[in-house]
């Protein structure tokens, strides 16, 4: 049976402009190309968490305006059971995307900051909502997995915490601290102890929007399958680069097939 994933998390439409280099303070650049994708962490690794097999469920919230519908359509397409509150305005996220892959986000949080949703049994959350329901969901579950992304203080220790470099200044306390380090892969670390390493798969970087996404899925979806830790770093790896070769978030997530022949 595949495994049973509940995200809490965000959902927005990604407003995503495509620009030859990314504007300085101050400055105008033109000859942009521009898309609307489904986006916002907890749909976006709701997503990858189903592309890579498991079983997921979706609580969230969405507004009451046009732009709900194309924030959930990534989640429908894929199969996600989806259960969401409607209430205010759908979240937006404003996005420029350079040539480089570097990109540059503003996040309108609408309707997500209203988020209070509570899950039960393996549970994946990110800080686009309160805090207090990341609170109530870690409480609550049987596997309690947090992305500390964007970074703030928060009183919860997960069993698995994912952050980056800035994000782990913030938010460091974890019983195990997936570090992920860009183009030099990840480290999991045990009470500050490492335990695993893994780098990534060369790519041509193109877009790097949905890559942590990609890498907190595919991490969180390999230890409910059973893989080893050290397995399991790899594969999450490899989903990240494969998400940081494509454009916008979540058309650029992988499947588990994806991952296998990339590793291969």
């Amino acid at each position: 049976m595949p495994p049973r994933l509940t995200v809490v998390g965000s959902a927005n439409l990604d407003l995503v402009a495509h620009v030859e280099r990314l504007p300085r303070p101050g400055e105008t650049v033109t000859d942009a190309s521009f898309a609307r994708v489904p986006g916002g962490k907890g749909a976006n690794q709701a997503v990858a968490a189903a592309r890579l097999g498991a079983d997921v469920r979706f609580l969230g919230a969405v507004g009451e305006d046009s732009y709900a519908e194309e924030a959930l359509a990534g989640l429908r397409e894929t199969g996600v059971e989806i259960e969401v509150e409607r209430r205010g305005d759908t979240g937006i996220a404003l996005i420029l995307v350079a040539a480089d892959g570097e990109n540059q986000i503003v996040v309108v949080p609408g309707a997500n900051a209203t988020v209070d949703a509570v899950g039960t049994g393996n549970i994946l959350c990110q800080l686009e909502i309160p805090v207090e329901t990341v609170e109530a969901n870690a409480r609550g579950a049987d596997f309690f997995c947090l992305n500390a992304a964007p970074a703030r203080p928060i009183d919860v220790e997960p069993d698995l915490l994912v952050v980056n470099r800035y994000e782990f200044e913030l938010v460091s306390e974890g019983k195990l601290v997936a570090l992920t380090l860009g183009e030099q892969g990840a480290v999991l670390l045990e009470k500050g102890h490492e335990i695993a390493r893994a780098v990534p798969p060369r790519v041509s970087a193109v877009d790097g929007t949905g890559a942590g996404d990609a890498f907190t899925a595919c991490l969180v979806v390999s230890h409910l399958e059973g893989r080893d830790w050290e397995e399991a770093l790899r594969r999450a790896c490899a989903a990240g680069a494969i998400a940081a070769s494509r454009s916008g978030a979540q058309p650029s997530l992988p499947t588990a097939a994806e991952v296998d022949a990339i590793l291969a």
